[in-house]
Formats: C-alpha cells, sequence, structure tokens
C-alpha cells in the first residue's frame, strides 16, 4: 500500500513549497529513523535564511527517503540556507553509512515494497518482465508540495523512463 500524501504533507504549507527528496541505497532500521528524524527536527527548528527562521519540514517515508520541504511564502530558501541542507544530509549520510545522493540507483514501487535498481539495469528489468510500464517510479526529481503529491510516485510510461525504455 501506498501513502497517501496529502495526509503527510503538512497542509499548511503552501503548495509551491519547495521540495528536495533524498533516497537512501537501503531501508533504515528502526532505531536509524529514530536518530534520523531527531536530526532532521533539530535541523528543520533551526533552519535559517539570511537570518530568518525557514518554515521548514522534514519526514522519513517508505523507510528509504528523506523528505525535507521549505514553505517559501514567508521566508525565501537561498544558496547558504540550501547548502545547510545539503550538508544535513551528508552527515546523516557519513554517520549511518549511507548514499543518499546516488543519481543512478532508482527507486520503484514493486510488490507492495521499495525495490532500488541501478539506471544501467532498467532496461533489463522491463525487458525481462520485472518492470512494465504500469510500475510505479519514484520521481525523486519533483520541485514542490503540489508537484510531490501528483508526480512523485508515477506509473514508469508517464516518467522520463517511458519515454526512453516503453516501446
Amino acid at each position: 500500500m501506498t501513502v497517501h500524501l496529502p495526509n503527510i504533507l503538512p497542509a499548511n504549507f503552501h503548495p509551491q513549497s519547495k521540495v528536495w527528496i533524498y533516497q537512501s541505497n537501503r531501508l533504515f532500521s528502526m532505531v536509524e529513523i529514530f536518530e534520523i528524524e531527531t536530526i532532521l527536527e533539530d535541523f528543520t527548528d533551526i533552519w535559517k535564511s539570511h537570518g530568518a527562521q525557514v518554515k521548514g519540514f522534514a519526514t522519513i517515508l517508505y523507510g528509504q527517503f528523506i523528505i525535507l520541504m521549505a514553505d517559501e511564502s514567508q521566508t525565501g530558501v537561498g544558496g547558504c540556507s540550501t547548502d545547510s541542507s545539503v550538508h544535513i544530509i551528508k552527515e546523516i549520510e557519513k554517520r549511518f553509512n549511507l548514499q543518499m545522493f546516488n543519481r543512478e540507483l532508482l527507486a520503484f514501487w514493486v510488490k507492495d515494497k521499495v525495490q532500488t535498481i541501478p539506471l544501467a539495469q532498467v532496461a533489463y528489468a522491463i525487458e525481462n518482465g520485472l518492470l512494465d510500464k504500469d510500475s510505479l517510479y519514484f520521481n525523486n526529481l519533483v520541485a514542490t508540495k503540489t508537484d510531490m503529491e501528483a508526480n512523485w510516485l508515477q506509473p514508469i510510461s508517464q516518467s522520463w523512463l517511458g519515454k526512453k525504455y516503453i516501446k
């Protein structure tokens, strides 16, 4: 079962709130989830942009994705504040021995769980029936809250992968 994002993402954030999705190369353990959630909560509590508090939100979804969101309707997020969010993800990556920036590792919802496949193996997975045009792909390139709610989890046929791999 997939999550219903409008029930999880904060309702009081502007629809155009900026979103960053960081996908881990593996599932987090429960202990790691509790520790990472605390790190993320501490970060969003002090997240600043040009001295002003950022209205931020962070969560872990599917035990493998860190979602950061900034509502820029009150305070815009500049380069330094974005850098600080990347820095906290890199700290998590190092502390828990994870890969959070591997853009060649794609995630799909298969048999009721997240499955990751290296980009180089997607064609093989499609040719051999492990994935098909209706398989759900996690599009981690979504940029806003609205875009995430509508397009984060999408059939391969509706993603850039469909144009490349589905005939």
